[in-house]
Parts: C-alpha cells; structure tokens; sequence
C-alpha cells in the first residue's frame, strides 16, 4: 500500500478483522483504501432499500428509478472559498452519539474488533490520521451493510446526516490534500503506447514492438500506471535498437525490386484430375469392352465421379465432376512458378475449387517470396447457389510446411472478404506487408526446391464461415508491390537531396525533432543532432545510414520515451504541484489518453498557438474521438477495465465444451470491445453496461447464445429480447468464460469480478488456512454447487468473506463455464436465487440486473468514473483525487450518463490539465 502514510499501512492489516467480525465495514481491499470504494450517496442508504420488492419491476422501470434515486442528480460541488476547517460541531452533535449507541458495543472500550474503537476515531478529517477508517464507514452507510441486523438500528435521518457530514468533510479533505501535495505521471511509454507511437511517426502500420515484454500491471489493473513504468539501462539500449530496425524498415535503397507474378486458373489445377479421371473412364471401357453392363458400369463410375467431398475440391462447372484437391509438401510438388511478365485479369473458369466451411485451399509458391514490400493477392469468387442467407467469407492465411513436425499458418488478412456475387464472380483483393508476417520458413532462402526440409511457402485460402460454399475461379499473386517508390514512408522521412548533407540533416531534424518529442525544439537541440550526424557519417556508407542512426538516438530519447516531457525534457513548469500544464504537455496527454500516440499535426499546431482550451478543446476531442485511431482507447482500456487477459489464457475442457473453438474465443474477445465502441461513439449511457436490449455479435457467437439472422464473421448490432437473457457486460459469454474454471461455472470468481471491475469494491484477499471444499467426501459430493458452497460458509473462517462475495456469483449460476444457458445442471435445476449481505435477494441474472439498476447505479458510475480517471492520468488515484471523482460522476450523471460525455468531462477536468 505505498500510497498509504506508514502508520495507517501498520493498522490496514485489521481491517479485515473488522469486516469479517460484524461487517461494520464494507470489504475493500488495503490497496483500495486511499481511494473511494462506494458512492456517497447510494440508494440503499435508505431503509426500504433493505427490503425486497414487494414486486419484480422491469428493467427498464428498474433503470428509470434509480437514476431517479440518483444522489449525484442534486448535488452541488464547490470548492471552499475560504481556508477550510474541519466541522467538528456536527460530528460532535448528531454523528458521534448515533455511532456511540450504535457501535460501541463491539468498537469501544470493552471490546475492539478489529483493533477500531469508533469513540476514538479523529473526527479531523483534513489533518487527522483516520481518513481512511472513515472512508469505511461511509462506504457501508451508505449501501445499508452496517450496522449488522441483531445490532442497535440506526434511522433512516441518522443515516442520512452521517453520510452527508462524510461527504462534506472527505470532499474538502480531498482538496486540501491535493493542494498540498499534488501527483504527477511521470512514465515511460507503454508497449502499445510507444508501438502506435512509431506507427504515426514512420507511416507504416507495422508491430514495431514485438520484441518488448509485456508491461506489468498495477492494482487497478492497468498497463499505464506510473508507479510500475520505470526504466532500466538495459531497456534504454533495447529501445534504441528497435528504433533503429523500425527505421530500416521503412526505409529503401536502389531501384525498385522487380515483381513476381503467379497466375493460377482453376481450370489449369484441376486439368490433371480430369485427365486421370478420363484415364480411368478409358481403362474400364478397355477392360469391359465386351460386358453387356459397360455402360451402367461407366454411369456408375461417373456418379462416383460426382460425388461432393467434405474437404476442397475441384468441380467441373458443365457436366458436375468433382475431384479431391491434392496437396503434399513433399519436394514442393504443388508449387507454381513465377513469372516476370505481369499475369492478366483472373478469368471465369470452367473449373472451379470448392471450398465448404471450415475448409481451404493451399495456393503453393515456392521459395522465391521476398521478405520486403507487399504481397498482393487477388481472388476470383462466388459463392454457392441457393440459400441466400448463406454469404460465405474468405480469409487469407500464409503459411507453409518444411517436413513433418515444422509448419506453420498464420492468418495475414485485416478482414475476410465477403462473397455475396453467385452468378458471375467478383474479385477480392487483399495487400499484405510481408515484413509482418511471422514467422516465415527459416530455409526458404538456404534450400533448393524439391530438398527436405522444403523451403517453400504457401497462402491458404479459407472459409472461416459456418454456412455457404466458396467457388474459386482463378488466385493471382504479385510481390513485392509498392504503391511507389521510394515509398511513402522514406519520402516523409528523408528531404530530396540537394548535395549539401548538413543542410539536408537540418531540414529533417526540424521537421521531425518536433514531431517525436511534442514539442518545439531549440535551434540548438537541432544543431547538437547535426553534430552527432557528423560523427556518424564517416563510418556509414550513406547519408540515410548515418541519419538512421542519428534519429534512432532521438526514439530512444527521454524525450521521446517519457510522457511527463516537462519532467523529462527539463522545460520550464512551475514547482507548484497543480501548476497547470503547458500547451503541448496538454497536447500530448490528450493524444495518448484517447490515441495511445503523439499528437497530429492539427493538434500541434493548436498547441503552438495557444488555442487548445474552450470550444476548440471541445472540438478536439470530438475530432479524436471521431478518428479511427480512437479505437486503440476502446481496446486497451476495456481490456484492463474488465480484465480481459482472463480470457485469453483460458483453458477450455474440450471434454466438457466440446464445440468450443478458437475462434468462438476470439469472437467473445470482441465483444465488449464492440459494445463500449458502439456507447462511446453515439455517447450513449453508461449504464448501458449493467443491461442494454442490443449487443454485437457475429455468427458464431451468435449460434452460441441462440441468436438466429446472424451470418458472417463480421459483428453487427443485433436487438435482444428478455428471453435472450443477454444485455449489457455482465451477461456477455466471454466474460463469463474468464470467470470459470474451463470446466464449470465459478460462483467465487464471478463475484469477485463484479465487485472488483464493475463496483471498484473489491473484497479482501482470504486468510490465511482456509479449509478446501473436500468433493471426495461422499456427503459433499451429491450436493450442489450452491449447497457446497453454503455448506463452506459455515465454517468460522470462510463466513464473513464469502457471505460478502458469494451472491454476487451465484446469481450467474444458469450460465455454464463457457457463458452458455442452462436450465438444470447433473439433471437438477439450476438455483440462482441469493441474499446479500444488507438482505437484499438476487434472483438470477435478472435480479442481479435489477438491483444494481434500482440501487447500485451511482456505484457503478462512480467506480467506472474512478477507472477512467485512473487510465486517462497514467497513475494509481489517492484520497487527494477523491474530490474529482466526486465531481466527475455528478457532471456525468446530471449531463445525462454519456460515455462520451464522460470523456470530455475528464480532458476539461482539473485532474487532467494539471501536472
């Protein structure tokens, strides 16, 4: 807990005493204890909030009132005009007596569970040491947890008075603490930041960043915070040899590298097949020339001729023949020859390959693919007639097979062409850099066609789709393809030369200095790389050599390398804590809260100016948000919001989850991803995320939850109706797989996750010796999940940490371990129903809906608030935030719960626009 003063880290370890004790306080992990757990203002700080329903509303009712309920709807935040003081007269007139009568049985004099006596808690909360045992207080006032039902009540008045006192005093607490201390984030890039970084730079869109380990993972769950992206010597030279590879590879030498073409015609493949068929046709005609049954035997071999295959395979348009398509790796037998002469437009054929679902066809090209500039193949297609709703896809794989155990296939295509045309076929064209594919075969250079292990390489054409066949006329391929030459790329990167090397060093040292380091630079800083050039270019062979290397020093600068560039750089900013940040230091953190990446030019250019702040500001952000690089902000942060990592290293009992595949895995990857891109671009709410009646899926996916009219590989919007049982996050399959064992459903982990990524409340860690669920006792074995589970509870020590957590997971229980429905498991029906803590029943996924609808709403607003604050500084929060949480969610909730919203409101923050 290092953000935590050293007396309060020796008394946080009794904490947890004091939860699992008599729930006087709400479960938070230490970590969490400088930082808001709970909203202030909750709902369920009333009474009849610990009551069920008398009866279920809807969702959507359910939706409306809370937000009605909403504490933030009516709040006021102001900053203290005056020196603040804390008020102990309130404390000493309606709070202490009401905790006195209330607590002071189990916290005082007598007895301290917990090692906290309430009479002692410093009401001080501005300068006293107890800030963060009140936070605990406040936090399970506010969500009915305390006090315990046998223990003296407290009124609904009571209640209220205490957590408005609370959140006066935290609030002040807060600001009076920031003032006098402030944070900053000062860190290096992270690997996504600095790979998106050199991808603006350069122009290419190549993963510049493979060889970089995976950055390490605060508390909060980001990759971004401050407090883990340090910097070693080691790394320091680790950055400036992969700046120096990126730079080689976007850079060119010589002429242009003449292309190779492949043409590959479906009637040329198919033709030996025909030919042997024909042969065979022949042979029997020969060998039964004088059997009366010739010719049932030759119409008998000629359905056998016609008979359809489940793997690729050749079909003669006119008369129906099909053959098996053949492909071995031995001696390459299969592989085209290149030519040099441009091939032709793809033609129809009266031969086609037919590639059913789930299968593909090998295109074979030897060992003559080069290693640098674009692979370009074109293919001639239709689909299958017939079903109309049947639209197949094709996907692009490059791949090959040196001998038995050494392959390798790797899908090289951005996207699948869709093949709608059925009558006459269109083309799809796909250009692939071939410097990011990988890996490749390691002796296409060094063996011989026809050798073992075989250098040669392939693409695989495949049909990912679970409906449709795909009907190949005719495959070209060219490579290396350049758009043009130079490419791009080295023409941003390098001035025409003019003979004069230093002048053309200047020249590219002002127009890129300023770009990389985001700010302006000195025309000294500009003539010490000129220096450095000159050094260099006795011992390179060119002027691009040796320019390389000056500017793979400039990537591998603090300046480049470190996103505080005041901290780095060394600019002048005043000492003060909350000194407002510079233009482009606003810039800057603007483009990587939103782009993971150095501002454009127009945001440079506005930074120069002095223009980046009101309206304009304003329109910035709808601009980043507007640009398809935005959506590196709703990939990463949704991957560390929800924890998606989970899911990715899930293992599968394929014993169990027979049909679950890769790619079901990756469609439920996408998912949410797709969902908080869809909120966040039509700024639609936030509580979309509890429950919404529209989800995106693509058909796989969508045969999973049951979903019909889904087709494709591609995600679409698609409505939802309550018997779907899906809606918002916590329903969706791939976060419910994350959350299982790979076998079955696990209730723990499920709430565990809600309270920790959806609520910011995490529960405490177990302690120490807790007693295992023994399943080889017999009596244990026939029962339930949900009686094992209880039967668990009742041991003194797993008690109070799993009454805390465990409805939260069992209402998930009619999903199984990979996220599908079920109505019974082992033959038994399936019991969801739960009681929380504060006596509030959960009655299923619904219910569980429902409740965070009516009571939880401005909880799950703040806590999301928290985590995207947490993101967008680059640093763990601390109590001296706790004031821009409050004020964030309370703008957000009264501007209407928009996640776009939400966003602006944080650039605009103070929190955001100060060091």
């Amino acid at each position: 807990m290092p953000s935590l003063p050293a007396h309060l880290r020796a008394r946080a370890g009794s904490v947890w005493c004091l939860i699992f004790s008599c729930g006087l306080l709400t479960a938070v992990s230490a970590a969490s204890l400088p930082a808001e757990s709970a909203t202030t203002t909750d709902s369920s700080a009333s009474p009849a909030a610990n009551q069920p329903a008398a009866e279920p509303v809807s969702l959507d009712a359910a939706r409306q009132q809370g937000r009605e309920r909403s504490g933030y709807l009516l709040r006021k935040i102001a900053r203290p005009t005056t020196q603040p003081e804390a008020d102990i007269a309130t404390w000493r007139q309606q709070v202490r007596p009401v905790l006195l009568r209330a607590c002071l049985d189990c916290h005082g004099p007598d007895a301290q569970e917990g090692n906290v006596r309430v009479d002692t808690l410093d009401p001080d909360l501005l300068q006293g040491d107890d800030v963060s045992w009140w936070l605990e207080v406040q936090s399970v006032l506010s969500k009915g947890e305390m006090p315990p039902p046998d223990a003296e009540p407290i009124t609904a008045t009571e209640r209220t008075r205490i957590v408005d006192w609370l959140a006066k005093e935290l609030l002040t607490a807060s600001q009076v603490r920031r003032a006098e201390h402030g944070d900053t984030a000062f860190r290096r890039m992270t690997r996504d930041e600095y790979n998106y970084a050199l991808q603006d730079l350069l122009g290419e869109p190549f993963d510049f960043a493979s060889d970089l380990p995976p950055d390490p993972r605060s508390e909060d769950g980001f990759r971004n915070s401050a407090e883990m992206l340090h910097m070693s010597s080691v790394q320091l030279q680790t950055y400036r040899r992969i700046a120096r590879v990126a730079l080689d590879r976007v850079t060119v030498r010589g002429n242009q590298p003449a292309p190779l073409y492949w043409s590959v015609s479906m009637n040329e493949a198919a033709a030996d097949s025909w030919t042997s068929q024909q042969q065979q046709l022949d042979k029997l005609r020969a060998e039964q020339k004088d059997n009366p049954e010739l010719d049932a035997l030759i119409e008998k071999r000629e359905q056998e001729f016609r008979q359809p295959h489940r793997a690729a395979h050749y079909r003669q348009r006119q008369t129906g023949q099909t053959a098996r398509v053949e492909w071995r790796y031995h001696k390459a037998t299969y592989a085209w020859s290149p030519t040099e002469q441009p091939a032709g437009e793809p033609q129809p054929a009266d031969s086609v390959v037919v590639i059913p679902p789930g299968q593909h066809l090998i295109v074979e090209l030897g060992n003559r693919v080069p290693t640098r500039g674009q692979l370009q193949v074109t293919v001639l297609a239709a689909r299958a007639a017939g079903n109309p709703q049947q639209v197949p896809e094709l996907e692009l794989q490059f791949g090959w097979q040196a001998s038995n155990d050494s392959s390798a296939s790797v899908r090289v295509s951005p996207d699948n062409a869709v093949v709608t045309a059925e009558d006459a076929p269109e083309l799809h064209q796909w250009r692939v850099p071939l410097c990011e594919i990988s890996p490749r075969n390691l002796v296409r250079t060094t063996g011989e066609m026809g050798d073992l292990p075989s250098p040669s390489e392939y693409i695989r054409l495949v049909n990912p789709s679970l409906a449709g066949d795909v009907h190949v006329h005719h495959v070209n391929v060219t490579t290396p393809v350049y758009s043009q030459w130079p490419p791009a790329a080295h023409r941003q990167l390098f001035p025409e030369d003019d003979g004069d090397e230093l002048s053309r060093m200047r020249r590219l040292l002002t127009q890129f200095l300023p770009r990389a380091w985001r700010r302006p630079v000195t025309t000294e800083q500009i003539e010490r790389k000129v220096r450095l050039f000159s050094r260099f270019r006795p011992h390179c062979d060119d002027f691009e050599d040796a320019a390389k290397e000056v500017l793979a020093t400039v990537l591998s600068s603090p300046a480049f390398l470190y996103l505080n560039a005041a901290a780095a750089t060394g600019d002048a900013v005043s000492d003060v804590p909350t000194a407002r940040t510079s233009q482009h230091q606003l810039a800057s953190r603007l483009s990587f809260f939103l782009w993971s990446s150095v501002p454009d030019n127009e945001l440079r250019q506005l930074a120069e100016t002095g223009s980046l702040h009101g309206e304009i500001l304003e329109q910035q952000i709808t601009r980043l948000l507007a640009d398809r690089r935005s959506q590196r902000f709703s990939r990463l942060f949704v991957r560390q919001w929800l924890g998606l990592q989970l899911l990715d290293y899930l293992n599968v009992d394929r014993k169990a989850h027979p049909r679950f595949r890769a790619e079901l895995k990756e469609a439920m990857q996408t998912e949410p991803v797709a969902l908080f891109t869809d909120i966040l671009q039509h700024d639609r709410s936030v509580i979309d995320f509890i429950h919404c009646d529209y989800t995106f899926v693509n058909e796989k996916l969508a045969r999973h939850y049951g979903l019909s009219n889904v087709v494709g590989t591609k995600f679409q919007r698609v409505s939802l109706q309550p018997a779907d049982r899906r809606g918002g996050l916590l329903t969706q399959g791939g976060l419910l797989a994350m959350n299982s064992d790979g076998k079955d459903s696990h209730p723990l982990k499920r709430g565990i996750w809600v309270l920790e990524n959806l609520l910011n409340d995490p529960p405490p860690p177990p302690p120490p010796a807790v007693p295992v669920i023994d399943v080889a006792d017999p009596r244990i074995a026939k029962m339930t999940l949900k009686e094992r589970i209880e039967n668990h509870r009742q041991q003194p020590a797993c008690l109070s940490c799993h009454q805390r957590i465990d409805p939260w997971g069992i209402a998930f229980e009619n999903y199984d371990a990979v996220g599908a429905w079920r109505e019974t498991v082992a033959g038994q029906p399936v019991d969801a129903s739960s009681q929380l803590f504060n006596q509030q029943v959960l009655d299923g996924p619904v219910g569980l809906k429902r409740y965070l609808l009516l009571h939880r709403q401005d909880q799950f607003v703040r806590a999301l608030t928290h985590k995207m604050l947490t993101y967008a500084l680059g640093r763990p929060l601390t109590f001296a935030d706790r004031r821009h949480v409050d004020s964030l969610a309370t703008q957000l909730r009264q501007q209407g719960d928009g996640l776009a919203t939400l966003v602006r409101l944080i650039v605009l923050s103070d929190a955001f626009q100060t060091l």
